[in-house]
């Protein structure tokens, strides 16, 4: 039935009215200014500085090109390391996190006291900068590739976690509820029943989680945890700019070409 609007309220044809209730936006757009001004100011950003030295950033960019080509047989080993710790430490995290997901998944575990702690150890690695973990890393194992791979190690281990007891809360429990009442084991129904509705969803954030860290993964180099970080590191330091095009055009094509691959696997399990 059509309604007839008065101001706030909306009148129907019995004589009743619907007051119309009042929209939130206008109020959440003030908060919203008034936090971005108040960020603006704590972080002391000026808009002059950007617009009158912004150009700086394109003169030292420009210095990456022609890239020194006689600089690549020096940057596919340190690359294939960076690959390699950031593969190995993404593959044993997300293996560990799918027994620590369930653990945390009150749908699956029934025990409110080992969800929350799972989840605050979730939580607590998260929280850590992967830089920082790997600069723990080295302290305790010595410089090189394994300090790296730990820190990939923790952090794969908490990210995926994460996401997949998120995933398990919302599976359709009816097949699993349905074995469990004729007499099935809840690993092996949590088997038949869950992890064939899991797996596509899992190996995506698996993917996704080594793509982004093979990327975080140059810049552990920073702390001595190995891979291209450390020749990046080297040549910004002396002001090598033609080299770090080549180390620069080097990691593109290899994030490139398992982003590319990434996204065939995605589409097959789809």
């Amino acid at each position: 039935m059509k309604k007839v609007k008065f101001s706030n309220r909306y009148q129907l044809p019995n004589g009743q009215y619907i007051i119309e209730r009042r929209s939130c936006t206008p109020i959440l757009f003030a908060v919203f200014i008034g936090l971005l001004i108040l960020s603006l100011q704590f972080t002391q950003f000026n808009f002059s500085a950007l617009m009158n030295r912004g150009y700086q950033f394109w003169v030292i960019f420009l210095q990456f090109f022609p890239p020194n080509i006689n600089y690549l047989s020096s940057v596919l080993q340190p690359l294939a390391d960076t690959i390699k710790m950031s593969f190995i430490g993404s593959f044993l995290g997300s293996i560990l996190a799918v027994p620590f997901a369930v653990l945390a998944s009150n749908n699956i575990v029934n025990n409110i006291f080992l969800n929350q702690s799972i989840r605050l150890l979730f939580t607590i690695l998260r929280t850590l900068p992967t830089l920082v973990i790997a600069l723990i890393a080295t302290y305790i194992f010595g410089l090189g590739t394994l300090a790296g791979t730990i820190a990939i190690f923790l952090f794969s281990f908490s990210y995926v976690g994460k996401q997949l007891f998120e995933q398990i809360e919302t599976v359709d429990l009816g097949a699993f509820e349905a074995i469990q009442s004729m007499g099935g084991s809840k690993g092996k129904t949590f088997t038949i029943a869950i992890i064939p509705q899991l797996l596509p969803i899992y190996i995506t954030t698996v993917l996704f989680n080594f793509e982004g860290n093979v990327r975080y993964a140059a810049i552990l180099g920073y702390v001595g945890a190995g891979g291209i970080g450390l020749i990046l590191n080297d040549r910004l330091n002396n002001r090598d700019y033609e080299s770090v095009g080549m180390i620069l055009i080097c990691l593109f094509l290899c994030v490139l070409i398992i982003d590319n691959l990434s996204q065939f696997i995605r589409k097959k399990l789809v």
